[in-house]
């Protein structure tokens, strides 16, 4: 119990130490140009217009892109086979069952055991998966030019990670388990119902506790940007009264901005990418895409529908985890399938579920970024400004899939949707955004 004291004190430390200041980036300052195929006139072609913005980004980078991301197919792969690897080796070895014994020994109450128990197998998870994670998330990124941070930064990060993931996650996973005990053999309702009420309740706390741990968060100052934004907030129901911008890249080229939390937490952010390598008509495509995933209540509506994929793959994972450990629970030192040591086998076989469902919570969230593509669209009036920043996220999205390969692979729309869309909302719209209006 002592050791878990420390353990939260040092988190709740690690949360309140504030990073040094950051400069003021400045705002818009990218060159905005419109290809000439693109400005409205009676011989406007969508399809015309939506092949020069594409050809505007030049081979190599469309072929670096697309390295890039089909790369990344292959990682998902090899993620899951890693992840069943980590499992086996826990069950087989025998640690998660030593880690259980260990609980047991140091505290009282099963609550308290399943939460010693359920903050150790955390760490011992990130230790286990840190190579695959420094291979994925710093060499890989360096490699291609997508992150600025060293591996001692790189490091602190996860270290952050890790004290949050014990903060959040071991009371999460303990109270999961203390339900699975009480459930008869129907854990999966109460399991599904406390991981939904929990992903809520981060997504009302994280923009005031979470996100603050890794960026520092500080007002715009008074400008073009922020009146601009602000604007579109109040006139879309936004209700905050103040743009904040963060520090994204000490760790990151790419850009970045959302709109987030509830009631009196919301806020709007933009990274410092976003402010010093774009330009107006950029920022405000962006941003109108970020007050459409507010004002249409995505947040609430994907942890609902991706609550609904969670509970039939705890459904799954219940009916085969009875099994599995009916046949190989005393090998791997299980006392029942409510055993807190068979969590490793519960990881495994939930990784098995997601990645099968990997092309149903890729639609899902997919279906909400174009609904946002269109409001901001309609919200932003900026069609330009949407195809350009399409463009700039297609230096590490392959900008051209095939339709499979968008379904099965994309969890935004690909470059090409998503011009496409601003071209033909152009087209009906032409007067607008600072393209149009500058051909009038």
């Amino acid at each position: 119990m002592k050791h878990l004291i420390v353990c939260i004190a040092a988190v709740l430390l690690l949360l309140a130490a504030a990073p040094a200041p950051a400069q003021a980036p400045a705002a818009a300052q990218a060159q905005f140009v419109v290809p000439d195929a693109t400005r409205p006139g009676p011989d406007f072609d969508v399809e015309r217009a939506t092949r020069a913005w594409l050809d505007t980004l030049p081979a190599d980078a469309r072929a670096k892109s697309d390295a890039y991301f089909e790369g990344g197919y292959w990682l998902e792969l090899w993620g899951f086979v890693y992840t069943l690897a980590v499992a086996a080796l826990l069950l087989y070895g025998g640690l998660s069952a030593r880690l259980r014994a260990a609980a047991e020994r140091c505290v009282r109450g099963r609550w308290l055991q399943a939460l010693l128990y359920s903050a150790g197998l955390i760490v011992l998870l990130t230790l286990l998966t840190l190579p695959l994670a420094l291979y994925q998330g710093w060499w890989r990124e360096h490699a291609y030019g997508l992150s600025n941070l060293s591996l001692a930064g790189f490091l602190a990060e996860r270290a952050k990670s890790l004290a949050l993931a014990v903060l959040l996650g071991a009371p999460l996973l303990a109270t999961i388990i203390a339900a699975a005990r009480r459930s008869a053999g129907r854990w999966w309702l109460p399991a599904t119902a406390i991981s939904v009420m929990f992903l809520l309740f981060v997504s009302f706390i994280a923009p005031v506790f979470i996100t603050p741990v890794f960026n520092r968060f500080q007002p715009l100052p008074a400008g073009p940007v922020r009146d601009a934004v602000l604007s579109m907030a109040h006139a879309n129901g936004v209700p905050a009264d103040d743009v904040y911008w963060f520090d994204a890249s000490k760790q990151t080229t790419r850009i970045s901005a959302n709109v987030s939390g509830l009631a009196h937490t919301t806020r709007i952010s933009l990274n410092d990418n976003l402010l010093n390598r774009t330009s107006l008509p950029e920022i405000k495509a962006v941003m109108a895409h970020e007050i459409g995933h507010y004002v249409l209540n995505h947040s609430l509506k994907l942890v609902l529908q991706m609550g609904l994929v969670l509970a039939a793959g705890f459904g799954f994972t219940q009916w085969a985890a009875s099994r599995l450990v009916a046949r190989n629970g005393a090998r791997w030192s299980l006392r029942s399938p409510d055993d807190m040591a068979a969590l490793p086998l519960i990881i495994a076989l939930l990784s098995t579920w997601f990645f099968v469902m990997t092309p149903v919570t890729n639609s899902i969230v997919r279906t909400a970024e174009l609904e946002a593509d269109l409001y901001g669209l309609n919200a932003g009036r900026e069609p330009h400004g949407f195809a350009a920043v399409a463009m700039r996220l297609s230096t590490y999205r392959k900008l051209e899939p095939s339709p499979l390969e968008e379904i099965l692979f994309f969890d935004h729309p690909s470059g090409r949707t998503r011009v496409r869309a601003a071209m033909t909302w152009f087209a009906e719209n032409p007067t607008a955004g600072a393209a149009g209006q500058a051909s009038r």
